[in-house]
């Protein structure tokens, strides 16, 4: 299935490429994994319409050419929000994965994320990288607030963190992953995920060493691709923690106290991205959650609309 670049929200139908999903109970969560899934209990949600695909950079390109929204992205932090840091790194700019070049400490996020000066929607590795062929890669380097931008104009909104994994599951219950239990069922690659040792050794087993077209991995029960890996998604949801503010954090910035803009909102991402590998981040499941600072942009962040 080949998906097509949202038009003007006057000349489509609300629903196109959508999917409803019936409202229920299930169980959200996890106790299996990750502190911050759990616990795992049980949620009533009402039925609600999900975009099929994640926001494409075709979809978001036709926004910005009818809104002339600019990302934050694309705008200098400021000051008074961080006022411990570099004035000099205080530039429009974003958060661009660099491979390393061998095995490296896993407690410095440092090590593979670069605070690139230029990187946007448009530049997604930075300045000189463009979206030229990309027209059907899902969205990257977008704040909370470009996400909600795009949804009020596309007539949706993002959803809470409920309704995606609710949507993720794919009507089963309980399943390790959004297609079942088995990470790799017959040697096929189900989602856009890392293969090998982060953050130095992508094996590619699955063909793409950053974001995929949408639709090129199997969709899951309810029709609905992507679900698993290629971009984190927003939610509206705050993030919270069991733990307290100090949780460690995988392929997504951290959560800390001591750095700079660390007390602005957190919102929970869902979904995982192609940088989470087994032996640093297995988050490709529909329990898995992170909480991401609504001021970042990364270039393994998207986002998918409902209506409701």
């Amino acid at each position: 299935m080949v998906h097509e670049a949202l038009g003007s929200p006057a000349t489509t139908s609300p629903t196109r490429d959508m999917v409803w999903i019936p409202g229920g109970r299930f169980r959200m969560g996890s106790n299996d994994f990750y502190p911050e899934e759990g616990p795992a209990r049980w949620v009533e949600v009402d039925g609600f319409w999900i975009d099929q695909y994640q926001v494409t950079v075709a979809d978001f390109d036709r926004f910005v050419r009818d809104t002339g929204h600019v990302t934050m992205a694309e705008v200098p932090p400021e000051a008074a929000d961080y006022p411990d840091a570099d004035p000099d790194l205080l530039v429009p700019g974003s958060l661009v994965f660099r491979k390393a070049p061998g095995p490296v400490s896993l407690a410095d996020y440092r090590n593979w994320w670069s605070w690139t000066p230029g990187a946007t929607w448009r530049h997604p590795e930075g300045p000189g990288s463009t979206i030229e062929g990309r027209d059907l890669h899902p969205v990257t380097h977008v704040a909370y607030s470009d996400a909600v931008a795009f949804a009020t104009w596309a007539g949706k909104e993002l959803p809470t963190e409920s309704e995606w994994e609710l949507a993720a599951r794919g009507g089963l219950a309980d399943a390790v992953f959004t297609w079942g239990d088995e990470f790799a069922p017959e040697g096929r690659m189900m989602a856009n995920t890392w293969q090998g040792a982060f953050p130095w050794q992508n094996l590619l087993l699955d063909g793409y060493a950053g974001t995929s077209p949408v639709g090129s991995f199997p969709p899951n029960g309810y029709s609905l691709y992507d679900m698993a890996g290629n971009v984190w998604e927003w939610t509206r949801d705050i993030f919270t923690y069991p733990a307290g503010p100090s949780a460690k954090a995988c392929c997504t910035t951290p959560v800390t106290t001591d750095e700079p803009g660390s007390a602005i909102p957190r919102h929970v991402i869902k979904g995982g991205s192609h940088l989470c590998a087994p032996n640093y981040c297995m988050r490709y499941r529909p329990a898995a959650r992170q909480g991401e600072a609504i001021d970042t942009s990364t270039c393994h962040l998207g986002f998918r609309c409902v209506i409701r």
